[in-house]
């Protein structure tokens, strides 16, 4: 049994960002605004090296560095569900595979199904190949292995 004060030991409220290196700053900040809804916001002027600070209307952060040698950052090709990826929910998935097929930007759909319940997912990469998941998460409950509490990943609980 999980005692109630290691529940969330550190006191976290939430996701604040994501950094990520990119090749091409200009590439990157292209894709994170027209693909993805982010939208710029003031940088600390502290920070001595090339990035950009982007938040979305959902209360997430995305922070793009970079590169300092692009030329040796890994390519990667391959959209692999099981790769090192993030997931956003979104209102309905096909007006999203609609729009990214506008956009010619390549993914892979996938279905995971338990008991009678069923996300969709589509993975995608960005400019510098981070994997991006789509899907409607919200449809699976989140089930507690060690409570018999259950509640759905659209929600805002305390563990």
């Amino acid at each position: 049994m999980v005692k109630e004060n290691n529940r969330n030991p550190l006191q976290l409220k939430s996701i604040n960002h994501i950094s990520i290196v990119c090749r091409s700053l200009e590439k990157s900040l292209d894709f994170y605004q027209n693909v993805l809804g982010f939208f710029p916001v003031r940088r600390p002027s502290s920070l001595n090296f090339d990035g950009a600070w982007l938040f979305s209307c959902y209360g997430i952060g995305i922070h793009l560095l970079q590169s300092e040698d692009p030329e040796i950052m890994p390519k990667i090709t391959e959209i692999n569900p099981k790769d090192n990826h993030f997931s956003f929910q979104c209102e309905s998935m096909a007006m999203v595979e609609k729009k990214l097929e506008e956009m010619e930007i390549k993914y892979v759909k996938t279905r995971v199904e338990e008991d009678g319940m069923e996300v969709d997912q589509l993975f995608f990469h960005d400019p510098d190949g981070m994997m991006i998941e789509i899907c409607n998460c919200d449809n699976l409950p989140v089930i507690p292995l060690a409570h018999d509490v259950m509640f759905s990943c659209s929600f805002n609980h305390k563990l």
